[in-house]
């Protein structure tokens, strides 16, 4: 690696991402092992990785960092990102997850969490190991630690399940046919183990091997493409409900059985109704690009909605703040107050089967009350220079409140939008929802006229 190579590139708001090996080699990785060591001052911290071909180099340089330093390492082979969640719980240590989520088979990188899965962000750490890791890539020789740490090799897959199951009661859940499409990702190891719990379940499993090529489809199910052939095998094949996992397995996006896939919005609000019938008047999060009807829910089933922004960390934060048992987000993060408030697809998952026995109707019925309005989903624009257009935005619809909680959102009565920047790319991010999609495709043309004439 270039010692002028700046982390600036790979270093995001609640990650680490780049491309192997121009952005993210075994010496950027070493860097950030000694790096986080150092801002933990942990003696023990935790490693896992998912099925990307790189992974196994990267890990054993960051391990090395971390092992210098004195720390000993836990590696607990390949995981999903919410088993290494549950890892960092259970164990009371940090962790460091190697996974590109659902970003092409070009990337790698880290989520990294502290002890009881506490996020580290650019606010919460990441900023600080950053800083120690671009020294030492720099050209600092870090000073070792008198005892290097050792690596011990350990296998959880069984007590995550136990804990993925212990949501719910499995006695509840009545017999149903259930396809999931793993997309070659992690969750062709985490999903069967789950669902051998479940036996009264049938399941099938789309692109189950793990092969971080991706050799099927890209594992981003946020992608409507993406989840084509799922929703066909749905279809076809006769089964309640599909399920679409991506690259690390932390998010799923749910099918019903006609094969139409329910928006990150729509599962949040079913699982907030799931979950406030067990934690009457408990506060559940949102993210700002949510849906209204999700709010109006909450509020409909006696729990007190909190509008937060987008974001693992934030959430999590917030989730400590607030006290509250339940976080969703348009992205299909859902996370749990009993789950370290980290996220999880597969918790997710045990929750909308058993809401789905409980109320005994196809799931085609059951998300008809919460689908109240219209959404564009994310509409990504290139820009030279996202803030100006953002504040041209806002002048332009100057007479309307708006708020900066998470880039510009403007609330125009019946309708309303949120224009965001991305945290990788030259991109602004257009949410916009309005009571009816006529009404939603006019304000969504008026928009992307607005973005372009800057």
């Amino acid at each position: 690696m270039s010692t002028n190579f700046s982390l600036d590139q790979i270093v995001k708001a609640y990650d680490i991402r780049g491309t192997v090996p121009d952005q993210f080699d075994a010496d950027v990785a070493y860097a950030l092992g000694v790096g986080f060591a150092q801002f933990t001052k942990t003696g023990v911290a935790m490693v896992a990785r998912d099925m990307r071909p790189t992974g196994p180099e990267l890990v054993a340089a960051f391990a090395q960092g971390l092992m210098e330093q004195g720390v000993d390492v836990i590696d607990i082979g390949l995981a999903s990102t919410d088993l290494l969640y549950f890892a960092a719980g259970k164990l009371d240590a940090p962790g460091a997850m190697f996974t590109a989520s659902h970003n092409p088979a070009q990337y790698n990188g880290i989520k990294l969490c502290l002890s009881g899965a506490r996020p580290v962000g650019v606010d919460t750490g990441l900023a600080e190991v950053k800083d120690i890791a671009q020294k030492i890539l720099d050209g600092h020789v870090p000073v070792k630690a008198a005892r290097a740490g050792r690596t011990t090799e350990r296998d959880l897959l069984s007590a995550f399940v136990d804990h993925v199951v212990s949501f719910i009661d499995p006695a509840s859940i009545r017999p149903m046919r259930v396809v999931a499409d793993t997309a070659n990702g992690m969750g062709g190891l985490v999903v069967p183990a789950v669902f051998e719990r479940l036996p009264r379940l049938e399941l099938e499993v789309m692109y189950g091997e793990l092969d971080g090529t991706f050799p099927n489809h890209p594992a981003d199910p946020l992608q409507a493409a993406n989840q084509r052939d799922l929703q066909a095998r749905v279809a076809s094949g006769g089964f309640d409900i599909g399920l679409a996992f991506d690259g690390d397995a932390d998010r799923v996006f749910v099918t019903d059985e006609l094969g139409r896939g329910l928006s990150g919005s729509t599962t949040t609000g079913i699982l907030a109704t799931s979950i406030l019938r067990k934690s009457p008047g408990a506060t559940i999060l949102h993210n700002l690009i949510c849906s209204r009807a999700v709010p109006e829910v909450i509020r409909e089933h006696g729990g007190v909605p909190v509008r937060t922004k987008v974001g693992h960390s934030f959430i999590k934060q917030m989730m400590v703040e607030t006290g509250a048992v339940f976080g969703g987000e348009h992205s299909a993060h859902y996370y749990f107050k009993d789950n370290y408030r980290a996220d999880s697809g597969l918790i997710a998952t045990m929750l909308m089967l058993e809401e789905i026995s409980r109320v005994g109707e196809p799931l085609s019925e059951i998300r008809r009350s919460y689908e109240r309005y219209s959404s564009s989903g994310e509409i990504n624009t290139q820009v030279d220079d996202p803030s100006t257009v953002i504040e041209s935005v806002s002048k332009k619809f100057g007479s309307f409140p708006q708020d900066r909680l998470d880039g510009l959102t403007v609330d125009c009565g019946p309708w309303w939008f949120n224009l965001r920047p991305s945290n990788t790319e030259p991109l602004l991010r257009l949410n916009l929802e309005a009571p009816d999609r006529d009404e939603c495709d006019n304000r969504v043309a008026e928009l992307l006229a607005a973005i372009t004439s800057v």
